[in-house]
């Protein structure tokens, strides 16, 4: 099955409003049609209304970094879905290593924030991957299907197929240091494996699965060439529009 492929930039807290409105300037005339593949940003919500109205009727589409799993309430400073949703935002990301390790996420509420997702309309970008002492002590495998399973639990099928997993190994991430091609494609196998022994294959291999952990220009290529790498999160290196260019280029494998 072909799978349409996905290069998201995750901005992380970076850049100021100026920044924002320039860099969307740049790219967003030069980025293939969706029909090629979807390019997101998942920007600091605070840029995301403006950076949607400049991208509007362009390819290049704009996600959350992250949002709660109610829509309203007593949560003082979080991110609604359906305020998410109401300005034309069309991904989330959920469940990133740095959410997880300093925001106190949980695989539950992970869970909470898939199916808040998918209420609104929005196509979450679920992260899982394992630390530099679980890689060594042989637990990825452990580490990685326990993530993508109690991230999934209670979806349906058709929600399943339309989520985007992200494997990002936390040794990975921001090091300089990434997974090979090879080792890479091994555990994004093992996530497909894991979403055919929830659902079936069909829904398995609708499932795009990005790869992420200081994904750059120069080895864009190798990874997306990899049999179960649809895409990539890319860090760093999606901050200059340049470098962001560069990757969308090296991704059309």
């Amino acid at each position: 099955m072909m799978r349409k492929p996905i290069i998201a930039g995750n901005w992380k807290m970076n850049k100021s409003y100026s920044e924002a409105m320039t860099f969307t300037r740049e790219v967003n005339q030069k980025i293939p049609s969706e029909d090629v593949m979807d390019t997101v940003i998942c920007a600091p919500a605070i840029f995301l209304k403006g950076m949607e109205e400049r991208a509007e009727d362009t390819p290049l589409q704009m996600g959350a970094q992250t949002m709660h799993f109610e829509n309203s309430g007593a949560f003082t400073g979080e991110i609604s879905p359906k305020s998410l949703a109401d300005i034309g935002i069309s991904f989330v990301i959920i469940g990133h290593s740095e959410r997880r390790e300093m925001f106190n996420e949980t695989d539950e509420t992970v869970n909470k924030k898939m199916h808040a997702a998918f209420r609104e309309d929005l196509t979450p970008i679920m992260c899982c991957g394992e630390t530099l002492n679980q890689k060594e002590e042989g637990f990825t495998e452990k580490v990685v299907s326990e993530q993508v399973t109690k991230g999934f639990n209670g979806l349906s099928k058709e929600q399943a197929k339309r989520a985007i997993v992200a494997y990002e190994p936390i040794w990975a991430i921001g090091t300089g240091r990434t997974s090979s091609p090879e080792d890479a494609n091994k555990t994004c196998g093992l996530i497909r494996q894991v979403i055919e022994q929830l659902y079936d294959n069909e829904t398995a291999q609708s499932v795009r699965i990005q790869y992420g952990g200081s994904v750059k220009p120069e080895n864009i290529s190798s990874l997306m060439e990899k049999e179960h790498i649809d895409g990539a999160l890319v860090g760093g290196a999606s901050l200059q529009a340049d470098s962001f260019l560069a990757i969308i280029e090296g991704a059309k494998v």
